[in-house]
């Protein structure tokens, strides 16, 4: 990818060698400083610090706010978004969903965390649109690859840290490490309080937290009809309403909340105004159908089963999820522990295989599952939505696991069209 900056002795940059020639610097970044031969061999104008692009880009000019977290990360980072545009700020949001300016998709869905030049040119056309805010999640694999160096950040916020991605960091105590290396610094950082895995620098942090005292406590709740809550922040007590489900729910939107209060000038009660007009994520707690009841949800790890399980725990549960293949083995007996423990029934079927053959994954998956009377296995992940709608009785509700609003499903290296919500219409003849 070539940007293109006015008035430099070069016109374009690039992070990659390949791309390289007269016209076009090199900006060395941690990923790619190992071809700097390449590039010089390409006839590179010349070598840039990633450090340096920050200057041009203008990263200095916008508030920037990073979210990390196993879960919550997408749903957080809307809220800010949607809270900021409401009190009538203009803002930018990079994530997993893709990236949306001032109330309007400009890029389909990436990675989570794009490399650091992309999110330099995400930035530069944030602050090119007049954006006072680029609101980003940062993933674990892009700390340890350093793609987020050079940026300075206005707020870091942890979610919560909980297995995932074992197949990376290798072990549980590696993967917090790395999470919580993002907030070591001595800037503003917000930590979720009742998260005993975070281990932080205390200057200049701020904590929100149900269970536990912290900066902003959530003092009351209610889970009817959507959620609502009474924050308190020292002396000040203030009540909100939103639309979204789920105990879980609610530390995401204290995490959005008292971000939002840390860094505009807005009052605590002007902010949570405006929460209620946030309808939540597509593909997270997604009601497809009210009657039969069927949810659709991104839940791929054992806490975030269990957080969406037991935010439907007064109803009987029909669950169908998988795994991905090529990703973290040791939560898949952990993935069906979660699911045969909360649902009446289950189905197992498969995800995102990739290179991996999908019996060896539900394989995985039945070992944590003692007691398989009530689960069924069924590979072509269609039929297996299509048992669970046969088998639904009138009060039962099936919960989709594992893709969300993914529109597609990975085998080998080939995306294929495959939207769960689009199944379940096409089944029950909703088109």
């Amino acid at each position: 990818m070539k940007i293109e900056l006015p008035e430099q002795p070069y016109k374009y940059i690039t992070e990659n060698s390949k791309e390289c020639d007269a016209d076009t610097a090199f900006v060395v970044t941690h990923q790619n400083k190992n071809y700097v031969k390449d590039a010089k061999k390409n006839n590179a104008h010349s070598m840039i610090k990633i450090e340096d692009v920050a200057e041009l880009f203008g990263v200095n000019k916008i508030k920037i706010i990073g979210i990390t977290g196993t879960n919550g990360k997408t749903t957080t980072a809307s809220a800010i978004y949607s809270f900021l545009l409401d009190l009538g700020y203009k803002a930018a949001f990079q994530g997993t969903r893709g990236l949306f300016m001032n109330d309007e998709v400009c890029e389909g869905k990436t990675l989570t965390t794009p490399s650091v030049l992309n999110t330099y040119k995400h930035i530069y056309q944030a602050v090119l649109a007049g954006c006072e805010y680029f609101i980003m999640e940062v993933s674990s694999h892009a700390l340890v690859q350093k793609r987020v160096e050079g940026l300075d950040f206005e707020l870091k916020i942890l979610t919560n840290i909980t297995q995932d991605h074992l197949d990376y960091h290798k072990t549980i105590e590696e993967y917090t490490a790395v999470k919580n290396s993002f907030f070591q610094d001595e800037g503003k950082k917000l930590i979720n309080k009742d998260e005993p895995r975070a281990k932080f620098n205390f200057k200049h942090a701020y904590t929100y937290g149900i269970e536990n005292p912290a900066t902003y406590r959530l003092m009351a709740y209610s889970l009817n009809e959507g959620s609502s809550g009474i924050i308190q922040h020292f002396q000040e007590i203030v009540p909100f309403t939103a639309s979204l489900h789920g105990f879980f729910n609610l530390y995401n939107l204290m995490a959005a909340i008292s971000a939002t209060h840390l860094v505009t000038d807005k009052t605590l009660e002007e902010i949570a105004d405006v929460v209620d007009n946030f309808a939540g994520v597509s593909g997270r707690m997604e009601q497809v159908c009210a009657a039969p009841n069927v949810i659709v949800d991104f839940a791929h790890t054992p806490d975030g089963m269990q957080q969406v399980l037991n935010a439907l725990k007064e109803k009987e549960l029909i669950v169908v999820f998988g795994a991905g293949g090529d990703r973290d083995r040791l939560k898949r007996p952990l993935m069906g522990r979660v699911a045969a423990s909360l649902a009446k029934k289950v189905i197992v079927t498969s995800d995102n295989p990739r290179h991996e053959d999908p019996e060896v994954i539900v394989e995985n998956i039945l070992e944590g599952i003692s007691d398989t009377s009530n689960v069924i296995v069924e590979l072509n992940r269609k039929k297996a939505i299509q048992i669970a709608l046969d088998m639904q009785e009138e009060e039962e509700v099936v919960v989709i696991l594992g893709k969300g609003d993914e529109a597609y499903q990975i085998i080998y290296d080939e995306k294929f069209v495959f939207d769960d919500r689009e199944v379940v219409r096409e089944l029950l003849n909703l088109n």
